[in-house]
């Protein structure tokens, strides 16, 4: 068999490699999703990442972050269940966005998945939700 041939399935492997290492880089962000009809119903955006460290040491780190943001306010954290809940209202119509973490040990540490809900006739930016969910994520890296 000729080097010739070899050639293109080197190229091909090599760049499906380089797509793991760029996914494997920004999962946040490659696991993001939302679902819901803006304006007219609620839309839930979603999105999820995997911690080496145990629920004990992720959940405080993620609860600095939403502190931090400064715009989130009635954090409420249950470590029995590995859960935080947050309300975000900043728009003045007293129609809170919900914010809600979920720590699950797993084989290898932690996953956790991370929603935030706006309510029927509200709507958020796609790209600022997704940034703002994925720092509150690297900080259980």
């Amino acid at each position: 068999m000729s080097i010739r041939f070899l050639v293109p399935f080197v190229i091909a492997a090599s760049a499906s490699f380089a797509g793991l290492t760029g996914a494997q880089a920004q999962p946040c962000a490659t696991n993001f999703s939302s679902s819901g009809v803006p304006m007219v119903s609620q839309i839930t955006y979603r999105t999820w990442d995997l911690s080496k460290k145990a629920p004990a040491t992720v959940l405080p780190a993620i609860v600095r972050a939403i502190q931090a943001d400064g715009d989130f306010m009635d954090i409420r954290v249950d470590k029995a269940s590995g859960t935080i809940s947050a309300v975000q209202e900043v728009t003045g119509s007293g129609r809170p966005q919900i914010l809600k973490v979920n720590a699950r040990k797993q084989a290898t540490g932690t996953r956790i998945d991370i929603a935030f809900t706006v309510q029927p006739g509200q709507i958020a930016p796609e790209a600022a939700v997704r940034k703002g969910l994925c720092d509150f994520l690297r900080g259980a890296r």
